[in-house]
């Protein structure tokens, strides 16, 4: 049997991810639980840290969500809006836990945690206190205007 070559691998990931990005994400249909699709992405991010030559700004590793939706008008992010990491055992929380303590200045700090809960990300920008501008997070680098749909949250920051 002949072992598959990184590039093939991470090539296959990304097909595999991407397929699953859009069912999620595009199709509200996905097809795997999160645990599946989070086990592919690490495996992805991992051998592509091994793997620098096969570096892809197009990777999933490089961007969240789908593509915005063509019925909505488009607007491009000022700063990326990225997913959250994720920790799956106590390893991962500690190494999270060590990063955060190198950001801040003072020795003592208060942290809540709180477990997943799927919805909707969105950036809005206030002039003045009033808001003027909603977008969704799109793939992270371009969304869809949904500033008309925002305005009808009645309890909204």
């Amino acid at each position: 049997m002949v072992e598959k070559s990184h590039f093939e691998r991470i090539e296959e990931l990304r097909d595999a991810l991407n397929y699953h990005n859009h069912l999620y994400y595009v199709l509200d249909n996905p097809s795997i639980p999160d645990s599946e699709y989070d086990q592919m992405m690490q495996e992805l991010v991992s051998m592509e840290q091994e793997c620098p030559d096969a570096a892809d700004p197009n990777s999933p590793s490089q961007r969240v969500g789908g593509e915005p939706i063509s019925g909505f008008e488009q607007v491009a992010h000022d700063i990326p809006m990225l997913s959250l990491g994720n920790a799956f055992d106590k390893s991962d929380m500690e190494n999270w836990l060590r990063r955060v303590r190198g950001l801040v200045t003072n020795d003592s700090f208060t942290l809540v945690a709180e477990l997943k809960i799927v919805g909707l990300a969105v950036s809005l920008i206030y002039e003045n206190g009033l808001l003027v501008h909603g977008s969704t997070r799109g793939h992270g680098t371009t969304g869809e205007v949904v500033t008309q749909h925002i305005q009808t949250i009645k309890r909204k920051p």
